[in-house]
């Protein structure tokens, strides 16, 4: 019971402090999926050496993984008289721009953990998806409007044309029709509020 562990690992400070309850589906949520990626996001933020011997072991791993493959894509591969797949005319062993050869990875390739689209089963198109239909009904607007795919036709706009207004003056209405779009949603949002305070009782009370 008194032995010492061989290795210690801390991790660093969590900066976005979030409750959660136990039990619950969203402990599940964040515990197995969210603090999972993000507690093996950055190697060298958890495992900083301190001391002069750590520090020199950890330059001597990161200078030998620098010419170790990692992937079959490596050109590192050509130091073993190996053909890299997909290979292509430039590439020498030592300049690969794989994450796995960074000090901040130390060999780790790619993501320590599936993506949000492999365990929610929800691609960016579908959040978008998501988002938009959230938006349409906040707004109180339909969503079958604008699902034909014939009724506009998109045009590249030629150089020169006269009807094309400078690059200034498109840049500011489309931050005007940004802002008047989150003015609308604002007012939705406020409107569906006092909507559910009076429902309960709470608005009378205030």
């Amino acid at each position: 019971e008194d032995d010492e562990p061989l290795h210690v690992l801390r991790f660093g400070e969590q900066v976005k402090p979030i409750g959660v309850l136990g039990g619950t589906d969203r402990a599940d949520h964040l515990v197995k999926h969210y603090l999972t990626k993000y507690l093996t996001k950055s190697i060298t933020e958890t495992c900083a050496p301190e001391s002069q011997p750590q520090k020199d072991h950890a330059d001597r791993m990161v200078a030998a993984l620098h010419y170790e493959p990692c992937s079959e894509f490596c050109p590192n591969w050509l130091r073993y008289g190996v053909q890299p797949k997909n290979a292509r005319p430039g590439q020498a062993p030592g300049r690969c721009a794989g994450k796995a050869h960074k000090a901040e990875h130390l060999g780790i390739r790619g993501r320590r953990v599936l993506v949000s689209r492999k365990w929610s089963t929800k691609t960016l198109t579908d959040h978008r998806a998501d988002r938009r239909a959230w938006v349409l009904e906040m707004l109180g607007l339909s969503a079958t409007e604008d699902t034909d795919p014939n009724r506009y036709v998109w045009r590249k706009v030629p150089p020169g044309d006269p009807d094309l207004p400078p690059l200034g003056q498109r840049l500011l209405s489309a931050i005007a029709e940004r802002q008047r779009q989150r003015e609308l949603l604002a007012e939705a949002q406020a409107r569906q509020n006092a909507g559910d305070l009076s429902a309960t009782g709470e608005g009378a009370a205030a």
